[in-house]
């Protein structure tokens, strides 16, 4: 056994959707969850910011004790996996090569589509990870910077989400997909306007549970678990603002926020130093 939490991160609130996976696959367990929402969103930025911001954070988690990270981003994912995977002492799970997995297994007309941020888009690694499932699909890619603003906004079940969903779903729609990724830990939130765009033949791919039960498979692979008969914790961090992360998380987590720590940037900086 082994009584070490496990740490998530995110850019700000999405991943939480992401940690809620994990927190009802996996109830034993502790978890530290960090959201970076000084520097929310990292979806416009290039890649080697977005690295190093993904070294700082899992630098920084590594040194408090935890014993598994998740990069409950897919902008972080798509930009520093390989890179912290070579870095860390400790396992690191991302999401998107569990959401990968699942489409090319939902397909039947092998056309999947990718809805995502610019810098999951730019990175190329979705298609990497469905070309080496399977050669003969064909991913589609949309760039969706409108998204994460409208979802983190005072009405992300308007009609303005709606018609930013109907304008990034007309070319998956003309390419003929039938199975799209909703690439980004906020995409959950407002599913049912997916849906509603789509249609229930095309299905959606979000992979917390895949993710979830990849983080499951990690800690007993490894030996790792913790006593399975107790109620785990968890506890929040951020570099932004603690009232709003628990004002607003609560919408992501589904699940009570009671408070939430502030984590100086510069702290998070020392950390890869």
């Amino acid at each position: 056994m082994d009584p070490r939490p496990i740490g998530v991160f995110d850019s700000g609130m999405g991943g939480l959707t992401v940690l809620h996976e994990c927190l009802v696959t996996l109830p034993h367990e502790d978890f530290v969850y960090l959201g970076d929402g000084a520097r929310l969103p990292y979806g416009p930025r290039p890649l080697a910011e977005i690295r190093r911001f993904a070294r700082e954070i899992a630098g920084y988690l590594e040194r408090q004790g935890v014993k598994l990270i998740v990069a409950a981003c897919n902008s972080a994912t798509a930009a520093a996996l390989p890179d912290l995977q070579r870095s860390l002492s400790v396992p690191i799970v991302g999401v998107l090569a569990p959401e990968a997995h699942a489409a090319v297994l939902a397909t039947r007309n092998r056309r999947i589509g990718l809805l995502a941020t610019e810098a999951t888009v730019a990175s190329g690694r979705y298609a990497e990870l469905v070309g080496a499932l399977d050669a003969g699909a064909e991913l589609v890619p949309v760039a969706c910077p409108r998204l994460v603003p409208l979802i983190e906004g005072s009405d992300p079940f308007g009609e303005e989400t709606a018609d930013a969903v109907r304008e990034y779903a007309a070319p998956l729609r003309d390419a003929g997909v039938d199975t799209v990724i909703l690439g980004c830990t906020h995409y959950p939130l407002i599913r049912p306007i997916f849906q509603r765009v789509f249609g229930r033949g095309v299905t959606l791919v979000f992979s917390a549970d895949e993710t979830a039960c990849e983080v499951a498979e990690t800690l007993a692979r490894k030996g790792i678990e913790n006593d399975g008969s107790r109620e785990g914790a968890y506890r929040f961090l951020t570099t932004g603002d603690p009232a709003l992360f628990r004002e607003m998380g609560r919408r992501f987590l589904q699940l009570p926020i009671a408070s939430a720590e502030h984590v100086e940037v510069a702290t998070l900086e020392a950390a890869a130093a």
